[in-house]
């Protein structure tokens, strides 16, 4: 289990007050006697650094810090049988309210740098991932007749790599649905695959001053208006730049205004990427660059499927699992800004392995086992 003295140090990193007054306004402690929201917090965020696989796993591992409990603000580890009723009784909204709190909060501490691209236009980018469940355990989670899931929809700002919204979803609910939804800031440019190539979405981002990069499907049937010159030394790999209108009176009626089509020779994966915007001021190869860093939110859903718990759960009732997976969501909120203030460049495995790591931390602060566990690369 994790060391008690390094995760009361991460747990301070939390702006408490902010934290209550949320809680207090939620009303989710009201009639509470002992096991309050915060502890509850606290406890799913040991269980995601901890690796527990069970609320057991959680019980027994604060039993085992009997004594370093009090800085986390816990008089007593809670018993499995409180852990289990509060995450499917305990409305898990409050959690997806304080993890975009603390999206805000942590980014007013910091400044975080722009890789790739120097215009300032917000970068977002926008996908979903499916959370597989065992049918008939999770049986309100229907997915096929053998399967369960639930697919979280995530928009990530590309800057601080954090999703700055997410819904979850039952695992049938199609991406370009669930789109209109997730609410975009005009003047952003919101960077998407296929999946989210649908007329209606492309007319309503438009229409709020949203702009958008996205790989259109292959069956689309258009009319190019005008061909646009393409580079002559550098972007090699840009082979076509033009605006297009639709053809289909379905389409048009959908989506009536002209678009950007630029496709793009990918070398990496050997075929061609076909693309749809309606940015006419911005290069093609930095169209063709934005949509290359969408690749980061695979990342992401990457680094959140291996690193934290939210591919088996502790609890079968949706409130449950969509307590775990916010709860998670703020533990990866933590990591990234561990990363963030490190003073050497880990990367995330790296700084969950710095989490686990029990042996190394015994009565160590953050930055001592920071340095006891870097070793410099050769050369």
């Amino acid at each position: 289990m994790t060391q008690i003295t390094l995760f009361a140090q991460v747990i301070a990193l939390l702006p408490k007050e902010i934290i209550r007054k949320i809680i207090r306004d939620a009303g989710t402690d009201k009639h509470c006697k002992g096991y309050n929201t915060w502890i509850q917090l606290v406890s799913m965020i040991f269980c995601q650094f901890s690796n527990c696989d069970s609320v057991r796993d959680i019980s027994n591992g604060l039993k085992s810090a009997t004594g370093n409990l009090n800085h986390p603000g816990i008089s007593r580890a809670p018993s499995k049988s409180t852990v289990a009723y509060q995450n499917a009784h305990r409305d898990s909204s409050v959690f997806q309210e304080l993890f975009y709190m603390l999206f805000r909060y942590f980014g007013q501490q910091a400044a975080w740098e722009r890789k790739g691209f120097r215009f300032k236009m917000p970068i977002k980018l926008l996908d979903s991932t499916l959370v597989s469940l065992t049918i008939s355990v999770y049986d309100w989670a229907h997915y096929t007749t053998s399967k369960g899931a639930v697919k979280m929809h995530t928009l990530l700002d590309y800057d601080c790599l954090l999703p700055e919204f997410m819904n979850i979803t039952g695992g049938k609910r199609t991406d370009n649905k669930a789109a209109f939804d997730i609410e975009i800031k005009p003047h952003s440019i919101v960077v998407a695959d296929r999946g989210y190539c649908d007329y209606g979405l492309l007319n309503h981002w438009d229409s709020n001053n949203v702009f958008y990069v996205v790989r259109h499907k292959d069956d689309i049937q258009h009319r190019t208006i005008k061909e646009l010159p393409l580079p002559e030394k550098h972007a090699q790999n840009v082979l076509l730049d033009e605006i297009i209108e639709f053809e289909l009176p379905t389409a048009k009626d959908k989506c009536p205004k002209r678009l950007r089509r630029i496709a793009v020779w990918d070398e990496e994966h050997g075929f061609v990427i076909e693309l749809l915007s309606n940015n006419v001021t911005l290069a093609a190869s930095t169209i063709a660059k934005l949509y290359k860093a969408r690749w980061n939110i695979e990342i992401f859903f990457h680094n959140l499927k291996q690193l934290l718990r939210i591919k088996s759960f502790i609890g079968i009732s949706r409130n449950a699992v969509e307590t775990q997976i916010w709860t998670a969501m703020i533990t990866m909120l933590l990591f990234m800004w561990l990363k963030h203030i490190a003073r050497y460049k880990w990367a995330l495995a790296n700084l969950a392995f710095l989490a686990l790591a029990q042996h190394i931390y015994q009565n160590r602060p953050i930055q001592v086992a920071e340095r006891a566990l870097y070793t410099p690369s050769p050369g």
